[in-house]
């Protein structure tokens, strides 16, 4: 058995979203992209490839990653590029975002070699959370103006729009659209492609994907565009658990358990959100609360029902623990960071990633 912790990918449940991507892309005529700050464990790009049109970045490692490792489309985003920098991305793109008109202007010439496009804000957003509200007041995640825009219009062939987030529903994506629709109409028509970004979680089980479709190869129809979308969690929802192991228990007032992994470590957006992790089964008389090692007091996975009580050495799994894992994990209090293994679709297991003390050593200094 492989040493825990560790994320284990389950490719035979990772299908099931690039199946539904796949079918999305024969139907509607978008092309996807895969969004490298939610997901960039490469050792499953190449399966994810054959569904996938490229991958979109957010910063110049992202972009030189999707580059190396994915190939296929390469599309360049940074809310700001650096003067150092900038050279090296142009070298990995194939399409370069820019999130203002200011750092459009000033690097325009540089990109004149590759596919040039703005960030576009429409004022609207699904996120319930003002942390991740691309629309929040003040926002600084491009351009809100069309007037602003028109004068540079001769300097891009297309825009990114992301205003989803974590949306499910597909009547507030349409609603939102149409708002698109109607605020940015003129610049729309001049545009070649124009990506609509991630957040939409259109391979979830219940989601209309013939009516989003629809939508999609309507709004290209209508103004002549090539859509992009960058799924991210879409792309690898349920499709990984964190794997770990029963330290200690105790009981202080609840049943709680301690193991062998860390939320504020390894899966640091429940931290942030304040959101409890997933379990699967999650019944039976027994209520425990899963405890991270750290010694953070809020290091909790949350709290859950088990058929019998936890044990030292009993093995968890904590579901859907693919994304904004595994490229936010990190060193804090020298915990040991999670293998990463992949479960073939043949059954079989392999480690892919072991991490150690020299890992550990070389991220300070």
């Amino acid at each position: 058995m492989i040493q825990t912790p560790y994320y284990l990918i389950d490719k035979s449940k990772l299908l099931r979203n690039m199946e539904k991507i796949a079918t999305l892309r024969e139907l509607s005529g978008a092309k996807a992209l895969l969004a490298l700050k939610c997901f960039a464990a490469w050792g499953v790009f190449d399966f994810m490839r054959d569904y996938m049109d490229g991958t979109t970045s957010s910063s110049l490692n992202e972009v030189r990653l999707g580059h190396e490792r994915f190939g296929k489309e390469t599309h360049a985003y940074s809310v700001a590029y650096a003067d150092y920098e900038i050279d090296e991305v142009i070298s990995y793109a194939d399409k370069i975002i820019f999130n203002s008109v200011g750092q459009l202007t000033r690097y325009a010439d540089k990109a004149s070699g590759i596919t040039r496009g703005l960030r576009l804000n429409p004022g609207v957003s699904s996120s319930s959370f003002d942390l991740a509200d691309p629309a929040r007041p003040f926002s600084r995640l491009g351009e809100w103006d069309v007037k602003t825009v028109e004068p540079v219009m001769d300097l891009v062939s297309g825009f990114m729009i992301h205003n989803n987030c974590e949306n499910g529903d597909f009547d507030l994506f349409d609603r939102m659209l149409g708002e698109i629709e109607t605020k940015f109409a003129p610049l729309l028509r001049k545009a070649e492609w124009v990506s609509l970004g991630g957040g939409i979680h259109f391979t979830g089980e219940e989601y209309p994907l013939e009516k989003f479709a629809e939508r999609l190869k309507r709004f290209s129809g209508e103004y002549g565009v090539q859509v992009y979308l960058e799924p991210g969690e879409a792309s690898i929802t349920k499709s990984t658990t964190l794997e770990v192991s029963v330290l200690d228990t105790l009981y202080n007032g609840k049943k709680l358990a301690i193991v062998d992994s860390s939320v504020e470590a390894h899966m640091l957006d429940l931290l942030i959100y304040r959101e409890s992790a997933k379990m699967s089964p999650n019944e039976g008389p027994h209520r425990i609360m899963i405890c991270g090692k750290s010694c953070l007091a809020g290091d909790i996975f949350g709290e859950f029902n088990f058929d019998h009580d936890l044990q030292v050495g009993d093995r968890i799994s904590i579901q859907d623990a693919a994304g904004y894992t595994m490229v936010k994990k990190n060193w804090f209090n020298g915990v040991q960071m999670p293998s990463i293994a992949i479960r073939e679709l043949d059954g079989s297991i392999r480690t892919v990633r072991e991490f150690d003390y020299t890992d550990y050593e070389h991220s300070l200094s």
